[in-house]
């Protein structure tokens, strides 16, 4: 039997563990970079700019905590946290080539609003 998982709100407590997460996402930083990035995203492509929206930055979870609702639940908590604070939207964003996160996505109710390809060169 899977114990009940509880999500409430980070902690600063929780600083250096969601470090280790972000980096476990995003592997081309370091779990000390990630620490100093924590904030607030100022928009979101695809809704309304006129309004507040919520944002998922980043929706990780461990492989050994997977195919539990996990993440269901933490994308329920972060809708319901973007609500209380007046949000009529809730936007996310992921690669072009993550398939299975658009496809979790989607199954949870996001629809596809913009698809982009970013380029560089270097001068």
């Amino acid at each position: 039997m899977t114990p009940e998982i509880c999500i409430r709100p980070a902690r600063p407590s929780d600083c250096t563990q969601l470090a280790r997460l972000r980096e476990a996402l995003w592997p081309d930083s370091c779990a000390e970079e990630h620490a100093r990035e924590v904030g607030l995203r100022s928009h979101a492509d695809g809704c309304d700019p006129s309004r507040a929206v919520g944002f998922i930055e980043g929706w990780y979870v461990a492989d050994g905590h997977r195919h539990q609702g996990i993440g269901r639940k933490l994308l329920t908590a972060a809708e319901n946290w973007a609500r209380v604070q007046g949000c009529v939207e809730m936007a996310s964003d992921t690669w072009v080539d993550n398939e299975l996160s658009q496809r979790v996505h989607e199954a949870l109710g996001y629809a596809v609003v913009d698809r982009c390809v970013h380029y560089r060169k270097s001068l």
